[in-house]
C-alpha cells in the first residue's frame, strides 16, 4: 500500500489546539501514515506573520512533538517566494514519488479553491479534505463538485477527489491568542503548554498593535 500523507499549510502565528486537534481526526479518518505541518513564509492570501520564520517554526515543532504521526516540514521557508501550495505539493511529489497527498483546509479556504492558484494542477497532485463544523451543510464551488467523494475517507483516491469531514471545532484563533498576549492576559489551554512558555521566553506577540 502506497504511503498516505497529510499536507497542513498555513502561517502558524501562533499554532494552537484549533490547529491541532482538526489534524488529528484527518490523520486518523484518512488512515494517513503521517501528517506534515508547513509553515508558509510569504502568505498569498493574508498579511505577513508577527512572529518570525525561525519562531513559528519551533512553535509547531514543540505543539506536535506529542503525536509520531505528526511532522513538521520547514520547505515553505526555505523559499524566499510566496507560499503557493501547488508548488508546495510539486516539491512534496518530487521528495515521495509513490506517496498519496491529502491536502486538508477549512471550509473558508476551500469556498474560494477555485480562485487558488494553479488550483486544477492541484488536484491532479492531491485530494483535498475538507473540515467543517458538525452539521454544518458543505459549501462546494461549483467547479469542484463533480469531484466530491462520498465513500469513506480511508479510501480516498490518490489525487482528484474532495472529500469532507466534520471535526471537532474549537473557538481558537492566532488573532485572539495575539491580541491576549497584548494585554498581558494568560494564553493558557488555547495552545500547547510548550508553546506558551516559547512565547513567553521569547516576549512574542506582546507589542503586537494590529493583530
Amino acid at each position: 500500500m502506497s504511503r498516505r500523507i497529510g499536507v497542513n499549510g498555513g502561517t502558524f502565528d501562533p499554532v494552537h489546539f484549533g490547529h491541532l486537534r482538526p489534524a488529528l481526526e484527518v490523520l486518523r479518518a484518512c488512515r494517513l501514515d503521517e501528517m506534515r505541518f508547513i509553515p508558509c513564509h510569504v502568505p498569498v492570501h493574508r498579511d505577513s506573520p508577527h512572529a518570525g520564520a525561525t519562531q513559528r517554526a519551533e512553535m509547531v515543532r514543540r505543539a506536535i512533538a506529542p503525536i509520531p504521526q505528526f511532522v513538521l516540514d520547514t520547505r515553505e521557508l526555505l523559499r524566499d517566494a510566496p507560499s503557493y501550495m501547488v508548488e508546495t505539493l510539486e516539491s512534496l511529489r518530487a521528495d515521495f514519488p509513490s506517496a498519496e497527498l491529502v491536502l486538508m483546509m477549512g471550509q473558508d479556504a476551500f469556498a474560494a479553491f477555485d480562485r487558488w492558484h494553479r488550483w486544477p494542477d492541484i488536484l491532479e497532485l492531491a485530494s483535498l479534505v475538507v473540515t467543517r463544523r458538525p452539521g454544518a451543510p458543505p459549501e462546494v464551488p461549483a467547479p469542484l463538485r463533480p469531484a466530491l467523494w462520498t465513500g469513506e475517507l480511508g479510501e480516498l483516491p490518490p489525487a482528484g477527489a474532495v472529500g469532507m469531514l466534520a471535526v471537532t471545532q474549537l473557538d481558537i484563533s492566532s488573532t485572539a491568542i495575539r491580541r491576549l498576549r497584548a494585554a498581558g492576559e494568560p494564553v493558557d489551554f488555547l495552545t500547547p503548554q510548550a508553546v506558551v512558555e516559547y512565547m513567553t521566553s521569547h516576549r512574542l506577540y506582546e507589542d503586537v498593535t494590529d493583530a
